[in-house]
């Protein structure tokens, strides 16, 4: 008999090193995990994962803007994804108006550091929202900052065109019939527990998991509990 395979995606600017606790968790299983490349769009990313992934049918797991590459990947091909699980993210495509042009200045802010300054400068200033605040200055957060310098201006610019330009994937949502797992961090500042609260009401039979003391960076702030849950999710 084959083994189960469940590919995990990681979100802006982030690697395997997301994901170390739940690979491990999920052992029995081939996980695997994908790099976007430069890849600048969402529906290009999802595309890619679905070429690159070995198994014909698989369980899969989205963080952040892996989130909102995982439910492109169940528009496109529905048929090759058993379970889906969506942590800390969200579906909205990008506000009109003055939202849209705020959140738009900020990511290019954002960009002009990591070219002028370097990667890691850039996520010192932009990390520091993204987890508990009990966990700035430890070696979590020096973690991230890591994860952060692997990358490159190129691969954070094409990433953040790609979310700049991300589609509505409200119906996606409301369409799914695998089993479905909605997780966030309690206090995540970036994508808020609320709107996962949201998205579980549009997704009959989710399964909505919040992360006690934990940020937005569930899966290494809390890596446990967030282990947990996705066995359970795996077992259901």
């Amino acid at each position: 008999m084959s083994r189960s395979c469940v590919v995990l995606l990681p979100g802006l600017l982030c690697d395997e090193a997301v994901w170390p606790h739940q690979r491990a968790a999920l052992a029995p299983a081939d996980c695997f995990i994908p790099s976007y490349g430069l890849a600048n769009d969402i529906g290009e990313m999802a595309r890619g994962v679905l070429a690159s992934v070995p198994a014909q049918r698989f369980s899969l797991a989205g963080h952040s803007m892996g989130g909102r590459v995982a439910l492109e990947i169940v528009r496109l091909a529905p048929e090759r994804v058993e379970r889906l699980a969506l942590l800390d993210t969200g579906i909205e495509p990008i506000a009109a108006g003055d939202a849209g042009t705020l959140e738009r200045d900020k990511r290019m802010a954002l960009l002009r550091i990591a070219r002028e300054q370097g990667m890691r400068a850039m996520g010192e200033q932009w990390a520091r929202g993204m987890v508990h605040p009990r966990r700035l200055e430890t070696p979590v957060f020096a973690e991230i900052l890591d994860m952060i310098e692997r990358r490159t201006p190129e691969v954070f610019e094409a990433q953040i065109q790609a979310l700049l330009g991300r589609p509505d994937a409200t119906p996606v949502l409301a369409a799914l019939r695998c089993p479905t797992l909605i997780l966030c961090g309690r206090q995540d500042a970036w994508s808020p527990f609320e709107r996962h609260e949201r998205m579980h009401r549009m997704c009959p039979g989710s399964a909505l998991v919040a992360i006690e003391e934990s940020g937005h960076m569930s899966t290494m702030e809390q890596p446990e509990a967030v282990s947990r849950a996705l066995l359970d999710w795996m077992r259901g």
